[in-house]
């Protein structure tokens, strides 16, 4: 912001990854973001700090190994199953995924599609828990078989020759842009994410914020058709009833997967709009 030349935003929207960087920009700098908007991903809160352990005897450091133990969980089911998430984090993903069997744009055009309200496989709803047996009742590009590949994965999936001419939210001439430039970066930047949600000791630091709420103005827009939404089991229940003291609502796009601003740019562009007039008066 500063390297902009500003002092102070309007607000800052976040979608996917970008939600909860956003949120975190608003809850550190409420004066320089003063309204948020988060998209497709629920910001469920800082992580807490061991609380009220000073009169106890104290006791070695345990690892964290949930995300291990999910894994673990996940591999006994039949067929074995891998979290998107762990796939992802791996050193082989930014490999299969910028060399596709059948290149690049076929990948990605499948990919857009399976996460998209195109594709009526996508029927969210909340999970109860984050153990295998709910998570397994995501789709197959969430909680994958394990062995496959991401493109293997979506690659049954891939829209048909009208489906493609009548996709208007992504043109062939649009899709090859993203195919262009994967091609030449590659995925790596983006997958180092997934690299730190998987090692505890990459994210300790945003304990810092432990116990502090986001205090702006907010809102939360979704899909109806995306499982972002839902994608950690409590997170939408923890952002609505404690991360967020200053939450407008949570408003969902009917029809729409998990591209919202491509999909249904206006429904969306209205929303924003509507919402930052609200916040500048508040």
């Amino acid at each position: 912001v500063s390297a902009l030349g500003y002092h102070r935003t309007a607000m800052i929207v976040g979608h996917d990854l970008g939600s909860p960087i956003a949120a975190y920009c608003a809850l550190a700098r409420p004066d320089v973001f003063p309204a948020l908007v988060l998209m497709s991903a629920p910001f469920p809160g800082p992580p807490a700090f061991p609380f009220d352990t000073a009169a106890r005897e104290p006791v070695p450091a345990q690892p964290d190994n949930s995300a291990q133990a999910l894994a673990a969980a996940l591999a006994a089911l039949d067929p074995p199953r891998v979290h998107y998430q762990h796939y992802l984090s791996g050193r082989q993903a930014n490999a299969d995924m910028s060399h596709p069997p059948h290149g690049l744009h076929a990948f990605l055009r499948a990919f857009f599609h399976v996460k998209s309200g195109d594709w009526p496989g996508n029927r969210p709803h909340p999970l109860s828990a984050p153990t295998a047996a709910e998570f397994a009742q995501m789709p197959s590009y969430y909680v994958m078989e394990r062995g496959r590949t991401m493109p293997e994965t979506v690659a049954p999936f891939h829209p048909s020759a009208d489906e493609v001419r009548d996709c208007a939210w992504l043109t062939d001439r649009e899709l090859d842009m993203y195919a262009t430039e994967y091609g030449r970066t590659g995925f790596q930047g983006a997958l180092q994410a997934y690299r730190v949600f998987a090692d505890p000791a990459l994210n300790a630091q945003l304990r810092l914020f432990s116990g502090r709420t986001v205090d702006v103005p907010s809102l939360f827009i979704g899909g109806t058709r995306d499982w972002g939404t839902y994608a950690a089991p409590g997170a939408l229940d923890r952002m609505t009833g404690q991360a967020m003291t200053k939450l407008a609502g949570v408003e969902m796009i009917d029809g729409a997967g998990h591209w919202i601003q491509q999909e249904q740019p206006a429904k969306l562009g209205a929303l924003l709009r509507d919402f930052a007039r609200g916040a500048g008066r508040s």
